[in-house]
C-alpha cells in the first residue's frame, strides 16, 4: 500500500482513508475504514471518464448488479455514490492475493486446494448466474485466496443481460485473452456457461501454474482457444475431467456452476473451508498480514512530494482537492481495469519480511496523474513516495519492470526480461511496501527454469567474444505471459555491435491504451553465446526516462534466438514474470 500524497482525498464518503492500493487507466483504489472500525476498498473514477454520461449510466448499472449479488464468495458492496461529481464505490476488503500473484510466487496450489478454489467458486457464479448476470471476465487477477475462502471479484464488467447491448460498442468482447469462451471470442451471445469456461481455465491455471491455452500473440492465443484443445499438464483423476468438461468448446457440454459446485465439494465449500483449504506457506502468509491491517492508521495531511498527482486534476473548472463542504478535500479518483468497479484489484498485503532468496513482488510508487507539460492524462509519475531503504541498491543491477491494467485485465508486464509486476503492493504477491520494488528479488529459482551465468557450449557450438552481426538491428514485437496466457506489452530491442561484458541492447516496452501510455527502458550486457543464441543481463537504462512509478526495479537474464524463418525469440526465465516471450521481427537497419 503507497502512501497518500498532497492533493489525494483523506476522505470518501463516510469513509476515511488509509493509503492508496492501485490505480489503472479509469481511476484509484484506497484502502479506507469505516466509522465503525470495518475496512473497505474504495474505488474512483478519473474526472475524464465521470463526465461521460454514457460512462456514468454504465457505472450505476454495474454498481446496481453488483449490489444484486451478495453471495458468500464475493466482495460485497457496501456503499456508492453514482451520482457524485466524481462517482465511487465502496466495497469490502478481502485481505489476500490473487491466484495470479499466488502462482506465481508459491507455485501450483495443491489439489485439494484446487478443488475447494473450484466449489466456492462455482457456488459464486451461481449467485450471479441466479440474477440474470454473466461476470464475463474469470481469470487469475479476478480471484482472491483468502483464509476464510475465495473471493469472485471485479463483477464491474458483469452487467445485467438485457442491458449490454444498449452499453457495449458494437463488436466489442469484454474478457481477457485466454480465459474467454469460444463463443465470446467469436462475438456470439454468450450464456453463464462463457463463465464456466472461464473457471475451467482458471482452475487449470491453478493447478499447473500455466494457462491451458497458449500463444505468442493475441491472435494465436484466441484462434488456440477456439480452435485446439486446451493443455491440462499433468491434471489427473476426476479433477482432470471436471476441467476438462468446464473447457468444451460448445457451451451446452459444460456444468452449470451448481453441478460443478456439487462434484467438487458434495458438502458444499465452506465445510471444505473450515477444515483448511490452503497450504501452510500462504497460510502464514496471510495471517501477518491480517495482524498488520490492524495497526493501520489514517494519515495526516500528506506534504507535496514529486508531481501533482491526478487527484489535482480540474473537474467542470474546480480543482479537485479543493476543501468541500465539510471541510476535508473533495473526493479524488481511484479506480480499477478497464471498466472494473467491484472489489480491489489485485489486493495487496502489507509489508511483510523479506526472506532470503525468497520472492518478495515488487511494489510500484503511487499513480500521479499528468505533467504540467502532458495537457492529456497518462499514467506518469514521479519518484518513489518512500522513503529510502538502506538496502535498496547493494550489490544489485536494476533493470526495468512494469504494471498496469490493460484494456480489462490487470496484466503483469515486462520490459525486456524484467519483470513488470503489479500497480499494487506485493505485486500481487502479497508483499512490499512502498519504495520496496528495488530489492524485490525473483522468486526461488528451478533448475529447470534456470541458466547457468556461463553457459556451456551446446553441442559443440562455439561461444562468441563479441554480439554476432545477425543480431545487429532493430527488433519488435509482442510478448506473452506464458504462465496465464496474458498479453505482454510491445517489445523493441536495438542490438549495436559490441564485446562480451559491454552493453549490446538497448530494450523499450510499451503498453498504449484508451489514450494511457506506459514506457520502461533497459540495456542488457552481452554474457554468454553462439552464432544463434545469446544470453544477456539487463538493468534500467540510466539515459532514458520511464514511466516513474510504474518501472520497477529487478536484474535477470534475457534470452534471444535467431529462429531459421528470420524471426528473433525472446523468452525470460523468471517465472515472477510470468515467464513471458514472443517472436520479434527484423524492423530496418
Amino acid at each position: 500500500m503507497q502512501p497518500l500524497e498532497a492533493g489525494e482525498p483523506l476522505t470518501i464518503g463516510a469513509y476515511r482513508l488509509l493509503g492508496r492500493l492501485g490505480a489503472g487507466g479509469m481511476g484509484r483504489v484506497y484502502l479506507g475504514r469505516s466509522a465503525g472500525g470495518r475496512t473497505v476498498a474504495v474505488k474512483v473514477v478519473h474526472p475524464h471518464f465521470a463526465l461521460d454520461e454514457q460512462f456514468r449510466a454504465r457505472f450505476r448499472l454495474e454498481v446496481d448488479a453488483a449490489r444484486r449479488i451478495g453471495a458468500q464468495w464475493t466482495a460485497p458492496v457496501l456503499d456508492a455514490d453514482p451520482d457524485a461529481p466524481v462517482p465511487w464505490v465502496a466495497t469490502g476488503y478481502v485481505a489476500g492475493p490473487p491466484l495470479s500473484g499466488a502462482v506465481a510466487e508459491h507455485g501450483p496450489l495443491p489439489e485439494q486446494s484446487v478443488r475447494t478454489l473450484g466449489a466456492g467458486l462455482a457456488e459464486a457464479l451461481a449467485a450471479v448466474h441466479g440474477q440474470g448476470l454473466i461476470h464475463r471476465d474469470v481469470k487469475p487477477s479476478n480471484v482472491l485466496l483468502a483464509l476464510d475462502g475465495p473471493r469472485l471479484i471485479d463483477f464491474g464488467i458483469a452487467r445485467a443481460i438485457d442491458a449490454t447491448a444498449s452499453l457495449t460498442s458494437t463488436g466489442v468482447s469484454v474478457g481477457s485473452p485466454g480465459y474467454m469462451a469460444p463463443e465470446q471470442i467469436r462475438g456470439l451471445d454468450i450464456s453463464g456457461a462463457a463463465d464456466m469456461f472461464s473457471l475451467g481455465a482458471v482452475l487449470a491455471y491453478a493447478a499447473t501454474g500455466l494457462a491451458p491455452f497458449l500463444g505468442d500473440s493475441s491472435a494465436v492465443l484466441l484462434y488456440k482457444v477456439v480452435h485446439e484443445e486446451p493443455e491440462l499438464g499433468e491434471i489427473e483423476g476426476e479433477l482432470r475431467e471436471v476441467i476438462a468438461a468446464c473447457l468444451a468448446k460448445d457451451p451446452a457440454l459444460r456444468p452449470t456452476p451448481s453441478e460443478l459446485a456439487r462434484q467438487l465439494a458434495p458438502d458444499g465449500a465452506a465445510a471444505r473451508v473450515a477444515a483448511g483449504w490452503l497450504p501452510g506457506t500462504l497460510v502464514r502468509e496471510l495471517s501477518r498480514a491480517a495482524v498488520a491491517l490492524l495497526d493501520l492508521e489514517p494519515q495526516d495531511a500528506p506534504v507535496q512530494s514529486g508531481p501533482v498527482p491526478f487527484s489535482n486534476a480540474f473537474l467542470d473548472g474546480q480543482a479537485d482537492g479543493t476543501p468541500g463542504g465539510n471541510g476535508a478535500r473533495s473526493v479524488g479518483r481511484a479506480g480499477g481495469v478497464l471498466g472494473a468497479f467491484g472489489p480491489p484489484i489485485e489486493p495487496a498485503l502489507p509489508p511483510r519480511t523479506r526472506q532470503p532468496g525468497g520472492a518478495v513482488g515488487g511494489a510500484s510508487s503511487g499513480l500521479p496523474g499528468p505533467r504540467a507539460a502532458e495537457p492529456r492524462f497518462s499514467l506518469t509519475v514521479g519518484a518513489d513516495s518512500g522513503p529510502a531503504r538502506p538496502d535498496r541498491n547493494r550489490g544489485r543491477r536494476l533493470s526495468c519492470t512494469v504494471a498496469l491494467a490493460v484494456a480489462g485485465a490487470l496484466a503483469a508486464v515486462t520490459v525486456g526480461s524484467a519483470f513488470l509486476f503489479d500497480l499494487l503492493p506485493g505485486g500481487g504477491g502479497g508483499g512490499g511496501g512502498a519504495g520496496e520494488h528495488d530489492g524485490a528479488a525473483k522468486p526461488p529459482p528451478t533448475t529447470s527454469a534456470t541458466r547457468p551465468s556461463t553457459p556451456t557450449d551446446e553441442g559443440g557450438a562455439h561461444q562468441v567474444t563479441a554480439l554476432p552481426k545477425s543480431f545487429v538491428g532493430t527488433w519488435k514485437g509482442p510478448l506473452t505471459e506464458k504462465t496465464t496466457g496474458q498479453p505482454h506489452g510491445d517489445l523493441t530491442a536495438v542490438f549495436t555491435e559490441g564485446k562480451k561484458g559491454t552493453d549490446v541492447v538497448r530494450m523499450n516496452t510499451t503498453v498504449s491504451t484508451l489514450g494511457v501510455t506506459v514506457s520502461c527502458n533497459s540495456i542488457a550486457r552481452l554474457s554468454s553465446g553462439t552464432a544463434k543464441e545469446l544470453t544477456l543481463r539487463e538493468r534500467t537504462d540510466p539515459d532514458r526516462p520511464n514511466t516513474a512509478g510504474l518501472c520497477t526495479s529487478t536484474t535477470t537474464d534475457v534470452v534471444f534466438t535467431l529462429a531459421g524463418d528470420g524471426t528473433l525469440r525472446f523468452r525470460s526465465e523468471e517465472r515472477g514474470a510470468g515467464l513471458p516471450y514472443g517472436t520479434l521481427s527484423r524492423s530496418g537497419r
